[in-house]
């Protein structure tokens, strides 16, 4: 059982952090196990509220691919992916919307309205929050041969960001919750990689950090071991070398291009461990990877 000076110890460990990031903005991006089990749900919301009240601003960027997919399949069409990437026409783009901006995005809203916050729900075409156009992707082929051009529909990749509205929500103490889609300059909407969302967000805002909550403890060595902390050259050596592999990779790479655009520091930590959020930001060691510039 923790006792009283156990307790106590904790919050005296919290309150530097709290100082120093007093009126920071961290932007999270919340997806994986997170968004699907009720009690880490329940975790989520209750970081986020208590980051606000001791001075953060809090912004969260949210994804929810197995929410669609759960939704496509009731209306009996197939989901098909390129390298990760759900193929998206306009019958499963309306469903992303939907899905999307609509019950994930006030699933989350409501759930942090319920326990004492005041989060507002947003997509990106909210304010003229998030300008995109249609991602041209280049799958590779053999050495010999020039990349195939795949055409994965209404995939998005942003142009502009366009901060009025969070800016505007956080200084009247809002927490802004956004869902990532986009609209293009015609109007199209477009499903957009919540990882690239949240990373353009932070770098737009200039956030002190960029969070990216996932299924994995952060960035393992060739060991196996978690890395607490590494520099974007370390980083890029690590890919190099082929120990960042996989899902990993687009992961590190959105914390290197926030980081090249002015976020301070970017964390990889694992959602599936309750109050993971806290942990990273208000203790010593943190429980996720660190990366910094250098």
């Amino acid at each position: 059982m923790i006792t009283d000076t156990e307790r106590a110890k904790v919050l005296i460990e919290a309150l530097p952090f709290i100082q120093k990031f007093n009126q920071a903005t961290m932007v999270i991006k919340y997806g994986g196990h997170a968004m699907v089990d009720p009690h880490l749900k329940q975790n989520f919301a209750l970081d986020i509220i208590l980051m606000k009240y001791v001075g953060l601003n809090p912004v969260v960027i949210h994804g929810g691919g197995p929410q669609i997919g759960e939704f496509l399949k009731k209306l009996s069409i197939e989901s098909e992916f390129v390298d990760g990437m759900r193929v998206t026409d306009q019958q499963t783009m309306d469903v992303v919307e939907m899905v999307l901006a609509g019950s994930v995005n006030k699933e989350i809203v409501n759930l942090i309205n319920q326990n004492g916050g005041k989060a507002v729900g947003l997509s990106g075409k909210d304010g003229r929050l998030i300008t995109a156009r249609k991602m041209k992707y280049l799958k590779k082929r053999e050495a010999d041969q020039p990349p195939e051009i795949i055409d994965i529909g209404m995939v998005g990749e942003i142009t502009s960001i366009e901060t009025e509205v969070l800016e505007t929500l956080v200084e009247r103490g809002f927490i802004p919750v956004i869902a990532p889609v986009g609209a293009g300059e015609q109007g199209e909407t477009y499903n957009i990689n919540a990882d690239l969302v949240a990373g353009s967000i932070a770098s737009a805002l200039k956030a002190r950090k960029l969070i990216l909550l996932t299924d994995t403890e952060g960035v393992l060595d060739a060991d196996g071991k978690l890395i607490s902390s590494m520099t974007t050259s370390e980083a890029r050596a690590l890919m190099d070398e082929g120990v960042i592999k996989g899902g990993m990779i687009p992961k590190v790479n959105c914390c290197l291009e926030a980081l090249s655009r002015g976020v301070r520091k970017a964390h990889i930590i694992d959602g599936r461990k309750e109050h993971a959020i806290l942990l990273e930001i208000f203790t010593k060691g943190g429980i996720g990877t660190e990366l910094i510039k250098g």
